[in-house]
């Protein structure tokens, strides 16, 4: 399970409407429960049907957490256009063992990649 506070929620919604057209991606960090939520530059050369994270952004918050003795919770992305379901490029090139969070037209949900295992998340 996945546990993320109301505020931090919305300040991911948030950060993802900020990116509209294009696909939105951060990092959920946090003990037991998401705690930070980090926006990162998506910085696919094709940003409105895809996303790649920034690689020096999301090393410096990766190391930010690990100072703040938080760990990598979930990835969060959106898709704008469609549903929040993994696609074969979600699937194909997922390499972390976290819940890729999705946020689509139609909500959000969260899995683990590539195998598409869902996820729950409960809002606190």
């Amino acid at each position: 399970m996945l546990y993320v506070p109301r505020r931090l929620l919305e300040e991911t919604q948030a950060h993802l409407r900020r990116e509209l057209p294009k696909e939105g991606v951060g990092l959920w960090g946090g003990r037991r429960e998401v705690e930070r939520v980090i926006p990162l530059p998506n910085a696919h050369p094709s940003p409105l049907t895809a996303y790649l994270a920034e690689p020096l952004a999301l090393l410096k918050a990766l190391k930010a957490l690990e100072k703040e003795g938080m760990a990598l919770l979930a990835i969060y992305h959106s898709h704008p256009k469609g549903p929040a379901f993994p696609s074969p490029t979600d699937l194909q090139e997922a390499r972390w063992r976290v819940p890729y969070v999705i946020f689509g037209t139609d909500g959000f949900r969260a899995f683990l990649l590539p195998e598409g295992r869902e996820v729950e998340i409960v809002v606190l």
